[in-house]
C-alpha cells in the first residue's frame, strides 16, 4: 500500500531526515553505560555465553594454526565477532532456526556442537555430516537447527524468509534468524528477501554484521547511505543498530526482535557495528587493505574482555578461571583435531548416493570409471586408495605377507 500527500513545489528527500542511534548497555570497561539497565540474564546463562565466546576464540586459532601447518586446506575466523553472533543466539528458543553464513560456529557452540563434530566437519572424515563433500567449515545440524552452509554468498537470506513463511502457518511459535555481512547486503538476495518477508509478514530476523569489510573492501566503497540499517524503511520494516561488541545490548536487542517476529508475525534487521579482528578467510591478507593502527583501535573493542570484565565485577568470574579454561580449552580442541585426523574419509560409494533414491546406471559408471583411475594412480589419491584397498600404500606398492601379519 503507498501513501501519499499532496505537494505544490518540488520536494526531494535524501534519507538524511532519519538518524538511526546505537543500542549500548556496556562500557569498554565492563561497566553499564550511564542509565542503561542489563538484561535480566541469570550467572549459569551469562556464563554459558562467556565460554561460547572462549571456545570460539580458542577453535579459530588452533584451526587457522592448523591451516598454516598444511593440515586443514580452508579456515575462517569469527574473531572479533563472537559477542554478535553468541549473543544473539542465547536469545533465540534452541528451536528456533539458524541461517548462517560462514563466520556463525559461535552460533553452534552456543547450542552444543561438539569439538568432534566440529573437527570431522574440517577434515570431512567418515563421520562428517555432510561426508566430505563440502569446504571446511560449511557446518549444519539437524538436531541443533541449524540449517548446512552454502557457499554462494547470501543464498541463505530469501531462503529464511521462505522457512519463516512455514514457520507462521505452523503457528508453533517459532522464528529464524538469518546471519550476513554487510557485503551481502549488496546482493539482490537481500531486498528480495526483505521485501517477500515484509509483504507476507513472517518471523524472521535479519542479522547483519557490519563488520566494516566485504572481505577487502571498505564500507565506505560499497554504500553511500548510513549503513545497512536504514534500508529497512524502504520495506517499513521494524530495524535497530545494536553495539555488535556489547554481548549484552546484542542479547536484549535480539530477544525485543523474537517478541515482534514471534507475537507479531513481522520481520525485523538488526545491524550489529563490529570489526572482523582476523582475516577474511585463511586465503586472506587484510594488511594490503587496512592498517595495523586501525586494527589495534577495535582490538582494544575486543567483545571477549568487555564480557569478562563485566561477569568479574558482578563476582561470577575470576582470572584464575580465565586462565585453567583457556589451558584447557587449547588442551582439548588439539586432542580433538588429532584424533579427527587419523579417522579415514568417508567411503567412494557415498559420493553417488543421496543423489537419486536409487544409484542410477550412469552414476555407478562413473563410480567405477573413477575406482580404476584411483588404483591406476594411487600415489596421487592416498586416502581413495586406502578407502578401496586398505593394503596399497600411497606409492602404489602393496604389503607383504609379513607386514600383513599373514604367513
Amino acid at each position: 500500500m503507498t501513501t501519499t500527500y499532496d505537494v505544490h513545489t518540488p520536494s526531494f528527500m535524501t534519507g538524511d531526515e532519519f538518524h538511526i542511534p546505537t543500542f549500548r548497555l556496556l562500557q569498554q570497561d565492563g561497566s553499564l553505560c550511564e542509565g542503561a539497565e542489563a538484561p535480566q540474564l541469570e550467572r549459569e546463562k551469562a556464563l554459558k555465553i562467556y565460554r561460547a565466546m572462549l571456545v570460539t576464540r580458542v577453535l579459530d586459532e588452533r584451526m587457522m594454526a592448523a591451516q598454516r601447518q598444511g593440515r586443514l586446506s580452508f579456515y575462517m575466523q569469527c574473531t572479533g565477532e563472537e559477542a554478535a553472533v553468541i549473543g544473539a543466539t542465547a536469545a533465540l528458543d534452541d528451536a528456533d532456526m539458524i541461517m548462517a553464513q560462514y563466520r556463525e560456529q559461535g552460533a553452534l557452540v552456543y547450542r552444543g556442537f561438539s569439538y568432534d563434530e566440529f573437527m570431522n566437519q574440517l577434515f570431512g572424515n567418515e563421520l562428517d555430516y555432510g561426508k566430505g563433500r563440502q569446504m571446511p567449515i560449511h557446518y549444519g545440524s539437524r538436531k541443533l537447527h541449524y540449517m548446512t552452509i552454502s557457499s554462494p554468498l547470501a543464498t541463505q537470506i530469501p531462503q529464511a524468509t521462505g522457512y519463516a513463511y512455514g514457520q507462521k502457518l505452523a503457528g508453533e511459535g517459532h522464528c529464524t534468524i538469518t546471519f550476513f555481512g554487510e557485503g551481502a547486503a549488496s546482493e539482490g538476495d537481500f531486498h528480495a528477501a526483505l521485501n517477500m518477508a515484509s509483504v507476507h509478514k513472517v518471523p524472521v530476523i535479519f542479522f547483519c554484521r557490519n563488520n566494516g569489510y566485504a572481505i577487502s573492501t571498505p564500507a565506505s566503497e560499497q554504500f553511500a547511505a548510513d549503513g545497512i540499517a536504514p534500508r529497512a524503511f524502504g520495506y517499513r520494516m521494524h530495524v535497530i543498530r545494536v553495539d555488535g561488541n556489547d554481548v549484552l545490548a546484542v542479547y536484549r536487542a535480539t530477544q525485543e526482535a523474537r517478541k515482534i517476529a514471534v507475537e507479531q508475525n513481522q520481520p525485523v534487521l538488526i545491524e550489529a557495528m563490529t570489526y572482523r579482528l582476523a582475516a577474511h578467510s585463511s586465503s586472506d591478507d587484510p594488511s594490503g587493505y587496512r592498517s595495523r593502527k586501525e586494527e589495534e583501535a577495535w582490538r582494544e573493542k575486543d567483545p571477549i574482555l568487555r564480557m569478562q570484565r563485566w561477569l568479574i565485577d558482578c563476582g561470577w568470574w575470576s582470572e584464575e578461571e580465565e586462565k585453567e579454561h583457556q589451558e584447557s580449552l587449547r588442551r582439548e580442541v588439539l586432542e580433538t583435531m588429532k584424533r579427527a585426523e587419523k579417522r579415514p574419509p568417508p567411503p567412494l560409494e557415498s559420493l553417488v548416493t543421496d543423489v537419486y533414491a536409487d544409484v542410477t546406471p550412469a552414476l555407478q559408471r562413473q563410480l567405477d570409471a573413477l575406482k580404476t583411475h584411483i588404483r591406476k594412480h594411487p600415489e596421487a589419491y592416498p586416502k581413495g586408495a586406502r578407502s578401496l584397498d586398505p593394503d596399497v600404500r600411497p606409492g602404489g606398492d602393496h604389503k607383504t605377507g609379513d607386514e600383513q601379519g599373514g604367513a
